[in-house]
């Protein structure tokens, strides 16, 4: 089973792809920690991949395909993942293609979570975050047991920049931009399926399962 997770910032994509990732014995593979774990590492792309992180720059695509080769090429990886939120343009899906074709794989089913933007926003901007401790809530789903502290060091309990409207708005605005083609990519090449990513958990799963066995 080899499925990419698409879908805008806030999508669920992460906890689906850890629960399934599970229940499939697949690895569950999210650039974002794959960075964290290669510059805790200190491997020689981890070192890399830090220059450009330590000055606030994106990491390059070529290092992280090389990162993604190198994680898929390991014993443990049997073949068998779920890229979540990776690729993000066409230029990452046709290194990824190539990547994979060296491996002797390709991607069985690309899945795109597709959430309204006003659930985006409610999902995006209701976390809170403890100034003292750094625990952290979220005003729906997770709230604290008294509005503004927290629970665990009575600290109290602020929203960070990068949650606030108008930072979460363009997050998506720029996701939605480079994202849209890559849709219509895998679309011409009949792998991509779309699931909602709005109702219970169980229901998001189920629908996630149905679209990876159709593509089996």
């Amino acid at each position: 089973m080899r499925i990419a997770f698409l879908g805008p910032p806030g999508a669920g994509k992460g906890t689906q792809a850890r629960d399934l990732a599970g229940e499939w014995g697949a690895l569950h593979l999210a650039t974002g920690d794959m960075l964290r774990e290669a510059v805790a590492a200190g491997s020689p792309l981890g070192r890399e991949a830090k220059g450009y992180m330590d000055k606030g720059a994106l990491v390059p695509d070529d290092v992280i395909i090389r990162m993604m080769g190198e994680r898929l090429g390991k014993s443990d990886a049997g073949g068998s993942f779920i890229l979540d939120g990776f690729p993000r343009t066409i230029a990452q899906a046709e290194a990824l293609a190539k990547l994979l074709k060296d491996l002797g794989q390709s991607l069985d089913a690309v899945i795109y979570f597709d959430v309204a933007e006003p659930e985006l926003l409610r999902r995006l901007t209701g976390r809170r975050v403890c100034r003292k401790c750094g625990h952290s809530y979220h005003l729906t789903s997770n709230p604290p047991k008294q509005a503004g502290v927290c629970d665990d060091c009575g600290g109290e309990l602020y929203q960070r920049d990068d949650d606030s409207e108008a930072t979460v708005r363009n997050r998506l605005d720029v996701y939605r931009r480079q994202t849209t083609p890559l849709l219509d990519y895998y679309r011409q090449r009949n792998l991509l399926a779309t699931v909602s990513g709005e109702g219970p958990l169980a229901t998001i799963r189920d629908a996630i399962r149905k679209a990876a066995g159709a593509a089996r």
